[in-house]
């Protein structure tokens, strides 16, 4: 997504920040977008303290937030590192053949598609593989990842064209408690938190705060054209304001 970001970029309270413009939902509803510059997030950083330093010197009463699902994963240390992964057989096989691109969420690494093993089991992976070959000479496309699951989808890392080291050799899994992380920092902040694992090709929600004012499509409409970027512009924290 291309993004002029100089002209973006807004300074308040000594927090930066670009104003993604403002969207409209197919209800007509319609909703400014600021991405919120961080640091660098290492693990085990506090994601309320995240919060706490960078939303709520921008917070207005009836915003919310979307918390990025990799810098959680950061925070509560769901991480992988890679000498820790053991590609097997199957693994060390099966990834020469996965479809190479430059987004980082494709199966093109062998310690990658072991992590996908480990998690979902080998007979589901092959039979993905499988379902995935026979249906590609058709344009079907995503049918590994809808064989394999949705959380397959959220891992993310060992990637080496990263513009951050640490992602060489590093692989990030959604967290399967997202609820309860959004309602803590729901409780701490004040601010209703959402947390999701957005691309350019996907918006899916990983956990959710109690009493979350906008509806599942209400908040697709507010991150339709993937709002947090890429993962060197550092914005994993969006506020979405409504109209």
């Amino acid at each position: 997504m291309g993004r002029n970001l100089e002209e973006q970029r807004r300074e308040l309270n000594g927090i930066i920040y670009y104003n993604r413009g403002t969207v409209q939902g197919e209800d007509g509803s319609r909703y400014d977008r600021f991405a919120i510059r961080t640091h660098f997030v290492e693990v085990g950083e506090s994601h309320v303290a995240l919060v706490e330093k960078y939303v709520l010197p921008l917070y207005q009463q009836g915003d919310v937030l979307s918390f990025g699902a990799k810098v959680m994963a950061m925070c509560t240390g769901n991480v992988h590192r890679r000498e820790d992964v053991k590609p097997g057989f199957f693994a060390n096989l099966m990834w020469r053949f996965a479809a190479n691109n430059s987004t980082g969420i494709g199966m093109h690494e062998p310690h990658k598609l072991q992590l996908v093993i480990n998690q979902v089991g080998l007979p589901r992976v092959l039979l993905a593989a499988f379902l995935s070959a026979v249906t590609k000479p058709f344009g079907v496309k995503g049918v590994f990842y809808k064989v394999c699951g949705k959380d397959v989808g959220g891992i993310d890392g060992f990637y080496h064209r990263s513009d951050f080291a640490v992602y060489h050799d590093l692989a990030l899994v959604n967290n399967d408690n997202g609820n309860e992380l959004c309602n803590e920092i729901h409780e701490m902040t004040g601010v209703p938190t959402i947390l999701m694992d957005a691309n350019d090709f996907d918006r899916n929600v990983i956990g959710i705060s109690d009493g979350f004012p906008l509806t599942n499509q209400e908040i697709q409409d507010a991150m339709q054209d993937n709002p947090s970027g890429q993962g060197d512009e550092l914005t994993p924290l969006i506020l979405i304001r409504p109209l």
